[in-house]
């Protein structure tokens, strides 16, 4: 029998019973990113940046959909005119009618990067993180598209996770996957990444940290790759929570539903060998579990007009 639930560690026995994680849909995908609770849809939105896939869930029904756009679409998010926009290779996409439509900006970096993970501030600009496709060279960063232009914000690395914005917009917190260390960066004032903090950092035999979120108490939860587990760390970064899952890699925590209080959870094959995929069923599925406090709503990525 296969084991479907898991626990949340870190919490009293009344928390972990309320906290108790569920498979929403084994979709099996082979780099799932990206989700995001696009709220006029009622739905989690995810990405198979493997598969050039589009991924939708919806939670009242129970039912999953799936629109392939090609490409390697890494994360997707609400636009202020009631689409969808996507990063995925040297670009930023507009959904329409199923398909990648021309970028509505592109990215200057080298051939061999892509898009990775985003965020938005609420104020509508998008941060987003670029990578080397391979893994290999430090040619990643974060970029800040105010709804017209693209500039380089900084965070340079080779696998650029998160970003995160904390609630009031003040701080983003940087995920250097291979490095292990998630950084605080003060972007009050600036639309640079300088003189960050560094907030943790996750040792590789603990998994390696991926996708990045908050919620509504300024709260970082990070997917750990190869770690089996979610973590929630507090604006101090000390580890409040852990949550842990039956499948090695996972990739984000989103937030959802009506009260914002569903955890999405995106997981992947990638990287598992015929005899770990064999152990690990689940791997690549959609995860829940009810969060502790509810998330923030997704502000709409601003476009120029």
């Amino acid at each position: 029998m296969i084991d479907r639930t898991c626990r949340v560690l870190g919490l009293s026995e009344d928390q972990e019973d309320e906290l108790l994680s569920r498979l929403l849909w084994p979709v099996a995908a082979i780099l799932g990113e990206g989700p995001a609770w696009i709220a006029d849809d009622a739905a989690l939105w995810f990405v198979d940046i493997k598969r050039g896939a589009l991924h939708r869930y919806d939670p009242a029904t129970g039912a999953g959909s799936t629109v392939a756009v090609g490409g390697r679409p890494s994360f997707v998010l609400p636009t202020d005119d009631g689409g969808l926009i996507v990063g995925s290779g040297d670009g930023l996409h507009i959904v329409r009618d199923g398909t990648l439509g021309d970028p509505v900006a592109t990215i200057d970096m080298p051939a061999h990067n892509r898009t990775n993970d985003a965020a938005v501030d609420p104020s509508g600009r998008l941060w987003f993180g670029t990578m080397d496709d391979a893994e290999t060279k430090v040619t990643g960063a974060v970029h800040l598209f105010d709804g017209e232009t693209i500039t380089v914000a900084g965070g340079e690395s080779i696998i650029t996770n998160g970003p995160a914005i904390s609630p009031d917009g003040r701080f983003l917190y940087h995920v250097d996957t291979v490095a292990g260390i998630i950084t605080r960066f003060d972007i009050a004032a600036t639309d640079r990444l300088l003189d960050g903090e560094p907030f943790v950092t996750i040792a590789p035999e603990e998994g390696h940290p991926d996708g990045a979120s908050i919620d509504s108490e300024g709260c970082v939860w990070v997917g750990l790759w190869g770690g089996w587990q979610a973590r929630r760390y507090g604006p101090d970064g000390t580890l409040l929570a852990t949550v842990a899952f039956p499948c090695a890699n996972i990739t984000k925590v989103a937030f959802g539903g009506p009260d914002l209080r569903t955890a999405f959870v995106t997981t992947a094959r990638a990287g598992l060998s015929d005899e770990e995929l064999t152990a690990q069923p689940l791997a690549g599925g959609l995860f829940a579990f009810d969060a502790p406090v509810p998330g923030i709503p997704i502000t709409p990525v601003r476009i120029a007009r």
